[in-house]
């Protein structure tokens, strides 16, 4: 058993070349979002998973590449549908707005083009490192706290007219609206409804989609096999 274990985790490494750009482009982008959005920013889900699969690529575990897998990968699937459809003047759901802003400067945009591509990476991750199934469960706790922080702790929309880049509505926990918060049903209401909801309608398929398409990571593995019952002969 740990025989094979280690080979898988040997066929799982990731390139040092990939491990050294990828950390070269997050150096790039953190100080350009903290200068351009403030620190806040980084409370998003998307920002997270980038943060998490730069442990992923350094520490090769598959846990901190299938947590955010879970969670980022629906709405980025559409992120990018919106996005392709900005070029022609047809935003789906207004999410990528901003990338045709000119109040957000050129270089900040191009970076944020890692939420089209950081979903692939983390697919790529995935089929060198293996799903850890138990994901679901870590991303969920994680995404209601950080939504209890971004609900109580962060500003609501719109954005002050002195600060039009300052993150507001952060996970949308207001409503999917930047210009204003949601008024159709009680803000505690909505927010329960999002902390229901997200791990139902997208974390879950996520998950199970994930479970069905990429092996078992080695941590999952060990961890089942702890969980057998030992039999005395």
């Amino acid at each position: 058993m740990e025989s094979a274990v280690a080979i898988r985790r040997g066929q799982g490494r990731i390139p040092l070349g990939v491990k050294l750009l990828y950390t070269a482009f997050v150096c790039v982008l953190v100080p350009y979002y903290w200068h351009d959005y403030g620190p806040t920013n980084f409370l998003y889900y998307c920002d997270v998973a980038l943060f998490m699969a730069l442990v992923a690529v350094w520490s090769e575990k598959s846990i901190w590449a299938s947590m955010p897998s879970v969670g980022i990968l629906m709405p980025q699937a559409l992120w990018m549908v919106d996005f392709l459809g900005g070029f022609v003047g047809l935003h789906v759901t207004g999410m990528t707005a901003y990338m045709f802003s000119d109040t957000i400067p050129l270089c900040t945009r191009a970076l944020s083009l890692f939420h089209f591509w950081l979903p692939l990476f983390l697919l790529w991750l995935l089929s060198r490192l293996g799903y850890d199934r138990r994901s679901f469960w870590y991303w969920t706790v994680l995404a209601w706290v950080l939504m209890l922080i971004c609900y109580f702790l962060m500003p609501a929309p719109p954005a002050p007219s002195d600060n039009p880049n300052l993150p507001v509505n952060i996970n949308y926990v207001y409503g999917l609206n930047e210009g204003k918060p949601q008024e159709w049903i009680p803000p505690l209401a909505y927010l329960g409804l999002l902390m229901i909801g997200l791990p139902v309608c997208m974390f879950l398929p996520t998950h199970l989609l994930l479970g069905m398409v990429f092996r078992p990571s080695p941590s999952t593995e060990e961890a089942a096999a702890q969980s057998q019952p030992s039999v005395l002969c």
